[in-house]
């Protein structure tokens, strides 16, 4: 559920060990002890990376002529790391329902896609009527669907209560409660994400004061670019315009994708909205500029508008510099 200014509107089987797919041979893998999953190790910020565009001047930059309403913004070309856009991407911001990735991320360790959970609560959509009603059983995936998509924040509750108790078993150490906030905070730390801490399993706003998650440009496009590669299959649905979800009983429910700039994105392999008042407008995405050829780009603290034509500019520019080279 995505917080607007006066409502608030909600906006796999557990794998072993994943192969590193194109996202990462050339990025750089590192091995986590305790992790199921391969974490990325080496998106690397260049200097003077936070005041504009890295390593060009403006004579030659081909970001030169491009503004954007974003606080903070990144392009990373993620067959080989390079940095092609920075803005400020290491300043820590309030990340809204981008945090529902690393909750993803976090569950999908113990919870098999394919089981069936009983919803324990009402669970509505944002853009939509769509919904998850209190005592309908569901799969896990079409509730993770259903998450993402909508954006919804009762939808990443749920998620976290029913994996929590099966985090903790997993991980003795770990808290008996909020054990997948933990989880997912460790995730963070794993992946050197040294900006990036989360206070609630769905990013929205803890107070006027007092954000949900935290993290830099820099880091979400880190985590993103994992996403994509490690478990792909779990965010192909935010790549989508809307998906039709199938409960076992056969009941049907379609939940519309809060990106609005998913149409104008060739290539998407995966994205993720978030806005709430503190945050403003996030966006972030891994689109593909040609065959296993990804990028990842995200924009911190635009406006609600703002930042779906940002990022179309970013993808724009981006896709005419790399096909030229091509």
């Amino acid at each position: 559920m995505e917080q607007n200014p006066t409502t608030l509107d909600s906006e796999q089987p557990p794998t072993q060990a994943p192969m590193p797919g194109s996202l990462g041979i050339a990025m750089g893998i590192v091995v986590v002890v305790g992790l199921s999953l391969v974490a990325f190790a080496a998106i690397s910020p260049v200097p003077g990376a936070q005041e504009q565009t890295a390593a060009v001047t403006a004579a030659v930059d081909p970001f030169a002529d491009t503004t954007i309403e974003a606080s903070a913004a990144i392009v990373i070309d993620t067959t080989d790391g390079k940095i092609l856009y920075a803005k400020n991407s290491e300043v820590q911001l309030p990340l809204a329902s981008l945090t529902k990735v690393a909750l993803v991320l976090a569950v999908a360790e113990t919870l098999h896609v394919d089981s069936v959970i009983t919803i324990p609560y009402y669970a509505g959509g944002s853009v939509s009527t769509s919904h998850l009603s209190k005592g309908e059983e569901w799969r896990v995936a079409d509730v993770i669907d259903f998450t993402l998509v909508e954006s919804s924040n009762n939808g990443a509750e749920i998620l976290a209560d029913v994996a929590d108790p099966r985090i903790h078993e997993r991980f003795p150490d770990s808290p008996s409660e909020k054990t997948t906030l933990w989880r997912m905070n460790e995730l963070a730390r794993r992946l050197g994400l040294t900006q990036t801490y989360f206070l609630n399993v769905s990013g929205l706003d803890l107070s006027e004061t007092q954000a949900g998650a935290y993290g830099s440009a820099h880091d979400i496009a880190i985590l993103f670019a994992y996403a994509a590669s490690a478990e792909p299959r779990l965010f192909a649905s935010t790549a989508k315009n809307g998906v039709l979800l199938t409960a076992p009983d056969g009941v049907q429910m379609s939940a519309s994708n809060t990106n609005s700039a998913q149409g104008a994105i060739p290539g998407l392999m995966m994205g993720k909205t978030g806005f709430t008042d503190l945050a403003g407008g996030n966006l972030a995405v891994v689109f593909d500029v040609g065959l296993s050829h990804p990028v990842v780009a995200v924009v911190l603290g635009s406006s609600e508008k703002g930042r779906f034509t940002d990022m179309k500019k970013l993808v724009e520019t981006t896709r005419a510099v790399l096909e030229e080279e091509q």
